[in-house]
Protein backbone atom coordinates (compact mmCIF):
# COMPACT_ATOMS: atom_id res chain seq x y z
CA UNK A 1 0.00 0.00 0.00
CA UNK A 2 2.90 2.28 0.18
CA UNK A 3 3.46 2.56 -3.90
CA UNK A 4 2.27 6.17 -4.63
CA UNK A 5 0.26 5.79 -8.19
CA UNK A 6 0.54 8.74 -10.57
CA UNK A 7 -2.38 8.88 -13.19
CA UNK A 8 -2.08 10.15 -16.47
CA UNK A 9 -5.58 10.61 -18.39
CA UNK A 10 -8.59 10.33 -16.21
CA UNK A 11 -11.33 10.68 -18.73
CA UNK A 12 -14.24 8.34 -19.63
CA UNK A 13 -12.67 5.42 -18.22
CA UNK A 14 -9.72 6.70 -16.22
CA UNK A 15 -11.55 8.26 -14.01
CA UNK A 16 -13.51 5.03 -13.15
CA UNK A 17 -10.47 3.37 -12.88
CA UNK A 18 -8.53 5.72 -10.71
CA UNK A 19 -10.98 5.63 -8.07
CA UNK A 20 -11.10 2.52 -7.80
CA UNK A 21 -7.27 2.73 -6.61
CA UNK A 22 -7.90 5.32 -4.45
CA UNK A 23 -10.70 3.31 -2.96
CA UNK A 24 -8.52 0.42 -2.27
CA UNK A 25 -5.92 3.00 -0.11
CA UNK A 26 -3.85 4.14 -2.58
CA UNK A 27 -2.21 7.63 -2.82
CA UNK A 28 -3.22 8.81 -5.98
CA UNK A 29 -1.73 11.87 -7.67
CA UNK A 30 -3.85 12.67 -11.20
CA UNK A 31 -2.24 14.85 -14.59
CA UNK A 32 -5.20 15.18 -17.12
CA UNK A 33 -5.10 17.88 -20.00
CA UNK A 34 -8.54 19.04 -18.82
CA UNK A 35 -8.45 19.46 -15.11
CA UNK A 36 -11.99 19.65 -14.98
CA UNK A 37 -12.05 16.01 -15.63
CA UNK A 38 -10.01 14.88 -12.55
CA UNK A 39 -12.67 16.84 -10.27
CA UNK A 40 -14.12 13.99 -8.99
CA UNK A 41 -10.86 12.45 -8.10
CA UNK A 42 -9.48 15.87 -6.55
CA UNK A 43 -12.90 15.74 -4.05
CA UNK A 44 -12.46 12.39 -3.38
CA UNK A 45 -8.54 13.50 -1.99
CA UNK A 46 -6.42 12.74 -5.19
CA UNK A 47 -3.56 14.96 -5.90
CA UNK A 48 -3.07 17.08 -8.77
CA UNK A 49 0.12 17.56 -10.31
CA UNK A 50 0.39 20.37 -13.31
CA UNK A 51 2.81 18.13 -15.91
CA UNK A 52 3.57 15.25 -16.36
CA UNK A 53 6.87 16.33 -15.25
CA UNK A 54 5.48 16.76 -11.79
CA UNK A 55 3.71 12.96 -11.99
CA UNK A 56 7.18 11.34 -12.94
CA UNK A 57 9.15 12.97 -9.88
CA UNK A 58 6.49 12.12 -7.57
CA UNK A 59 4.84 8.50 -8.42
CA UNK A 60 6.31 4.89 -7.80
CA UNK A 61 3.97 3.60 -10.14
CA UNK A 62 2.75 5.47 -12.96
CA UNK A 63 -0.51 4.23 -14.92
CA UNK A 64 -1.25 6.14 -18.41
CA UNK A 65 -4.11 6.53 -20.32
CA UNK A 66 -4.29 8.26 -23.38
CA UNK A 67 -6.11 9.50 -26.97
CA UNK A 68 -3.74 8.05 -29.86
CA UNK A 69 0.23 7.13 -29.85
CA UNK A 70 1.08 10.36 -31.01
CA UNK A 71 0.27 10.94 -27.04
CA UNK A 72 2.06 7.84 -25.64
CA UNK A 73 4.66 9.19 -27.21
CA UNK A 74 5.14 12.79 -26.15
CA UNK A 75 4.55 11.57 -22.50
CA UNK A 76 6.49 9.17 -22.13
CA UNK A 77 9.51 9.71 -24.76
CA UNK A 78 9.08 13.39 -24.84
CA UNK A 79 11.77 16.23 -23.36
CA UNK A 80 9.81 16.77 -20.52
CA UNK A 81 8.25 13.04 -20.28
CA UNK A 82 8.34 10.28 -17.99
CA UNK A 83 11.28 8.50 -19.06
CA UNK A 84 13.66 11.69 -18.88
CA UNK A 85 12.37 12.45 -15.32
CA UNK A 86 11.20 9.33 -13.22
CA UNK A 87 13.16 7.33 -10.54
CA UNK A 88 15.08 4.38 -11.23
CA UNK A 89 12.71 1.25 -10.51
CA UNK A 90 9.06 3.39 -11.46
CA UNK A 91 6.95 0.95 -13.33
CA UNK A 92 4.96 2.09 -15.96
CA UNK A 93 1.77 0.85 -17.35
CA UNK A 94 0.43 1.97 -20.54
CA UNK A 95 -3.30 1.45 -20.72
CA UNK A 96 -3.84 2.95 -23.82
CA UNK A 97 -4.55 1.32 -26.89
CA UNK A 98 -1.73 2.26 -28.64
CA UNK A 99 1.06 0.93 -31.47
CA UNK A 100 2.96 -2.52 -30.62
CA UNK A 101 5.92 -1.02 -32.07
CA UNK A 102 5.94 1.75 -29.39
CA UNK A 103 5.08 -0.56 -26.97
CA UNK A 104 8.51 -2.30 -27.28
CA UNK A 105 10.85 1.17 -27.62
CA UNK A 106 9.22 2.24 -24.27
CA UNK A 107 10.03 -1.06 -22.81
CA UNK A 108 13.49 -0.61 -24.00
CA UNK A 109 14.19 2.66 -23.12
CA UNK A 110 13.16 2.39 -19.49
CA UNK A 111 15.22 -0.80 -19.38
CA UNK A 112 18.38 1.31 -20.05
CA UNK A 113 17.51 3.28 -17.28
CA UNK A 114 16.84 0.82 -14.56
CA UNK A 115 12.47 1.43 -14.74
CA UNK A 116 9.89 -1.12 -15.83
CA UNK A 117 7.28 -0.92 -18.37
CA UNK A 118 4.21 -2.36 -19.31
CA UNK A 119 1.78 -2.29 -22.20
CA UNK A 120 -1.82 -2.93 -21.13
CA UNK A 121 -4.81 -1.95 -23.18
CA UNK A 122 -7.94 -2.92 -21.70
CA UNK A 123 -11.06 -3.80 -23.28
CA UNK A 124 -14.54 -3.39 -21.57
CA UNK A 125 -15.43 0.22 -22.14
CA UNK A 126 -17.35 2.33 -19.60
CA UNK A 127 -19.30 -0.10 -18.11
CA UNK A 128 -16.07 -2.28 -17.38
CA UNK A 129 -14.11 0.43 -16.09
CA UNK A 130 -16.35 1.52 -13.62
CA UNK A 131 -17.26 -1.91 -12.29
CA UNK A 132 -14.02 -2.39 -12.41
CA UNK A 133 -14.21 -6.08 -14.66
CA UNK A 134 -11.77 -4.79 -17.57
CA UNK A 135 -9.96 -6.84 -19.45
CA UNK A 136 -6.82 -5.90 -19.42
CA UNK A 137 -4.08 -7.74 -21.83
CA UNK A 138 -0.33 -7.27 -21.04
CA UNK A 139 2.90 -7.12 -22.55
CA UNK A 140 6.21 -7.14 -20.70
CA UNK A 141 8.35 -8.95 -18.43
CA UNK A 142 6.62 -11.84 -16.35
CA UNK A 143 8.66 -10.02 -13.07
CA UNK A 144 7.17 -6.48 -13.67
CA UNK A 145 4.12 -8.29 -14.08
CA UNK A 146 3.88 -9.82 -10.92
CA UNK A 147 4.95 -6.48 -8.86
CA UNK A 148 1.95 -4.79 -10.32
CA UNK A 149 -0.50 -7.25 -10.39
CA UNK A 150 -2.20 -6.24 -7.16
CA UNK A 151 -2.48 -2.58 -8.74
CA UNK A 152 -3.95 -3.84 -11.96
CA UNK A 153 -6.59 -6.60 -10.05
CA UNK A 154 -8.11 -3.37 -8.37
CA UNK A 155 -9.45 -2.12 -11.88
CA UNK A 156 -9.89 -5.39 -13.73
CA UNK A 157 -11.15 -8.69 -13.50
CA UNK A 158 -9.76 -10.78 -16.47
CA UNK A 159 -5.88 -9.91 -16.44
CA UNK A 160 -3.32 -11.99 -18.49
CA UNK A 161 0.28 -11.66 -19.70
CA UNK A 162 0.40 -12.67 -22.93
CA UNK A 163 4.19 -12.00 -23.80
CA UNK A 164 6.94 -9.84 -24.03
CA UNK A 165 6.65 -5.84 -24.68
CA UNK A 166 4.35 -5.53 -27.96
CA UNK A 167 2.09 -8.16 -26.83
CA UNK A 168 -0.58 -6.63 -24.40
CA UNK A 169 -1.22 -4.21 -27.76
CA UNK A 170 -1.81 -7.06 -30.35
CA UNK A 171 -3.81 -8.73 -28.40
CA UNK A 172 -5.70 -5.74 -28.01
CA UNK A 173 -5.73 -5.46 -31.93
CA UNK A 174 -7.51 -9.32 -32.11
CA UNK A 175 -9.94 -7.90 -29.89
CA UNK A 176 -10.76 -4.88 -32.21
CA UNK A 177 -10.34 -6.90 -35.47
CA UNK A 178 -13.20 -9.34 -33.50
CA UNK A 179 -15.32 -6.09 -32.42
CA UNK A 180 -15.35 -4.32 -36.16
CA UNK A 181 -16.74 -7.26 -38.19
CA UNK A 182 -19.34 -8.44 -35.64
CA UNK A 183 -20.32 -4.95 -35.52
CA UNK A 184 -21.32 -4.87 -38.61
CA UNK A 185 -22.77 -8.48 -38.40
CA UNK A 186 -25.16 -7.06 -35.24
CA UNK A 187 -26.14 -3.71 -37.61
CA UNK A 188 -27.25 -5.88 -40.48
CA UNK A 189 -28.99 -8.58 -37.94
CA UNK A 190 -30.99 -5.70 -36.55
CA UNK A 191 -31.39 -3.63 -39.91
CA UNK A 192 -32.80 -7.06 -41.24
CA UNK A 193 -35.50 -7.99 -38.44
CA UNK A 194 -36.40 -4.30 -39.31
CA UNK A 195 -36.85 -4.96 -42.33
CA UNK A 196 -38.87 -8.28 -42.39
CA UNK A 197 -41.51 -6.62 -39.97
CA UNK A 198 -40.07 -8.65 -36.82
CA UNK A 199 -40.11 -7.14 -33.31
CA UNK A 200 -36.21 -6.33 -33.32
CA UNK A 201 -36.12 -6.78 -29.36
CA UNK A 202 -38.01 -10.24 -30.06
CA UNK A 203 -35.60 -11.14 -32.41
CA UNK A 204 -32.73 -10.02 -30.06
CA UNK A 205 -34.22 -12.12 -26.96
CA UNK A 206 -33.69 -15.18 -28.95
CA UNK A 207 -30.66 -15.05 -31.07
CA UNK A 208 -28.42 -13.90 -28.25
CA UNK A 209 -28.31 -17.02 -26.39
CA UNK A 210 -27.67 -18.84 -29.15
CA UNK A 211 -24.29 -19.17 -31.21
CA UNK A 212 -24.84 -15.40 -32.59
CA UNK A 213 -24.27 -14.53 -29.05
CA UNK A 214 -21.66 -12.04 -28.62
CA UNK A 215 -21.34 -9.02 -26.03
CA UNK A 216 -21.65 -6.70 -28.94
CA UNK A 217 -25.29 -8.36 -29.38
CA UNK A 218 -26.14 -8.02 -26.09
CA UNK A 219 -25.18 -4.60 -25.01
CA UNK A 220 -25.33 -2.31 -28.04
CA UNK A 221 -27.93 -4.21 -30.63
CA UNK A 222 -30.79 -2.54 -27.47
CA UNK A 223 -28.94 0.58 -27.52
CA UNK A 224 -29.34 0.59 -32.01
CA UNK A 225 -32.88 -0.40 -31.60
CA UNK A 226 -33.65 2.16 -29.23
CA UNK A 227 -31.77 5.05 -31.01
CA UNK A 228 -29.14 5.32 -28.19
CA UNK A 229 -25.77 6.05 -29.81
CA UNK A 230 -24.34 7.85 -26.60
CA UNK A 231 -20.79 6.89 -26.60
CA UNK A 232 -19.39 4.21 -24.29
CA UNK A 233 -16.61 3.86 -26.47
CA UNK A 234 -16.05 6.70 -29.21
CA UNK A 235 -16.36 6.58 -33.08
CA UNK A 236 -13.07 8.49 -33.31
CA UNK A 237 -10.98 5.93 -31.10
CA UNK A 238 -12.49 3.12 -32.58
CA UNK A 239 -11.19 4.10 -36.27
CA UNK A 240 -7.90 5.20 -34.45
CA UNK A 241 -8.10 1.39 -32.85
CA UNK A 242 -8.82 -0.46 -36.44
CA UNK A 243 -5.76 2.17 -38.40
CA UNK A 244 -3.11 0.36 -35.87
CA UNK A 245 -4.35 -3.00 -36.44
CA UNK A 246 -4.46 -2.55 -40.06
CA UNK A 247 -0.95 -1.12 -40.20
CA UNK A 248 0.42 -3.91 -38.19
CA UNK A 249 -2.10 -6.38 -40.01
CA UNK A 250 0.08 -5.33 -43.39
CA UNK A 251 3.82 -5.08 -41.57
CA UNK A 252 2.90 -8.70 -41.25
CA UNK A 253 1.66 -9.38 -44.29
CA UNK A 254 -1.87 -10.25 -43.18
CA UNK A 255 -4.86 -9.64 -45.13
CA UNK A 256 -8.17 -8.43 -43.27
CA UNK A 257 -10.71 -7.64 -45.22
CA UNK A 258 -13.12 -7.54 -42.91
CA UNK A 259 -11.20 -5.22 -40.22
CA UNK A 260 -10.83 -2.96 -43.70
CA UNK A 261 -14.77 -2.86 -44.65
CA UNK A 262 -15.57 -1.68 -41.33
CA UNK A 263 -13.10 1.05 -40.49
CA UNK A 264 -14.14 2.63 -44.26
CA UNK A 265 -17.91 2.56 -42.89
CA UNK A 266 -16.80 4.06 -39.39
CA UNK A 267 -15.04 6.68 -41.22
CA UNK A 268 -18.14 6.87 -43.46
CA UNK A 269 -19.91 8.07 -40.26
CA UNK A 270 -17.50 10.01 -39.11
CA UNK A 271 -17.46 12.46 -42.20
CA UNK A 272 -20.79 12.75 -41.33
CA UNK A 273 -19.85 14.46 -38.08
CA UNK A 274 -20.76 11.37 -35.94
CA UNK A 275 -17.08 11.07 -34.28
CA UNK A 276 -18.14 12.04 -30.95
CA UNK A 277 -20.82 9.13 -30.73
CA UNK A 278 -20.94 5.32 -30.09
CA UNK A 279 -19.28 2.62 -31.94
CA UNK A 280 -23.28 1.05 -32.42
CA UNK A 281 -24.10 4.51 -34.01
CA UNK A 282 -22.58 2.12 -36.78
CA UNK A 283 -26.36 1.17 -37.40
CA UNK A 284 -27.12 4.56 -38.56
CA UNK A 285 -25.94 3.45 -42.12
CA UNK A 286 -28.53 0.78 -42.35
CA UNK A 287 -31.75 3.28 -41.34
Amino acid sequence: MEKKIGFIGVGVMGVHMASHLMNAGYEVVVYNRTKEKALPLLEAGAEWKNTVKEVAETADVIITIVGYPHDVEEVYLGANGLLNHARKGTYFIDMTTSKPALAVAIHEEAKKRDMHALDAPVSGGEIGAKEARLAIMVGGDEADFQAVLPILEKMGSNIMLQGGAGAGQHTKMCNQIAIASGMIGVCEAVAYAEKAGLSAETVLQTIQTGAAGSWSLSNLAPKMIHGNFEPGFYIKHFIKDMTIALESAEEMGLLTPGLKLAKESYEKLAQQGQENSGTQALYKLYQ
